[in-house]
């Protein structure tokens, strides 16, 4: 049998970016596991721990992906927006975590992660100031796609093919 998770597509706003470098996969694991636990008990924090890992997280864009499993989902999702801060080493790091997408593949929250970049990247080229920066986000907009992330034995079986 097989268990069904569910992916949850998470930005992690800090008062100052640059904490960002000394947050680790397991800082957030450890911070999203005491807010379940605070909120819901020994029984959330059994329900939701059995298969909550942190499966990315990018420290440069703040971009997170939990997965859980799909019958506990909404335990996690109600405890996300209770974390106000990330304790690391000894040190608070004010913050809060916004909630993009939650879907039932790693895929679909890609998806939703070039959608989102797509749409920041559109916001900061409403405030460029010269024009080299200005084609510089037009070329990063155009380049916005999911085919860097397909596996290459199938790109390149399909140009085998076609010769």
């Amino acid at each position: 049998m097989r268990f069904k998770n569910r992916y949850f597509l998470c930005e992690l706003v800090l008062e100052d970016p640059r904490w960002r470098q000394n947050i680790s996969q397991g800082t957030v694991l450890y911070n999203v596991r005491d807010a379940v636990t605070r909120l819901h008990g020994d029984f959330g924090a059994a329900a939701c721990s059995i298969s909550l890992s942190v499966k990315y997280l990018n420290a440069y864009t703040g971009i997170i992906l939990l997965r859980c499993r799909k019958d506990f989902y909404q335990i996690l999702w109600s405890a996300l927006p209770f974390i106000t801060s990330l304790e690391n080493r000894g040190q608070r790091y004010p913050c809060f975590i916004n909630t993009l997408h939650i879907g039932g593949t790693i895929r679909t929250c890609q998806k939703r992660l070039i959608q989102y970049n797509r749409k920041q990247l559109v916001l900061l080229l409403k405030n460029c100031s010269n024009p080299e920066e200005k084609v510089a986000i037009r070329q990063s907009i155009a380049s916005c796609s999911l085919h860097s992330v397909e596996e290459p034995e199938f790109t390149t079986a399909t140009e085998e093919e076609m010769d």
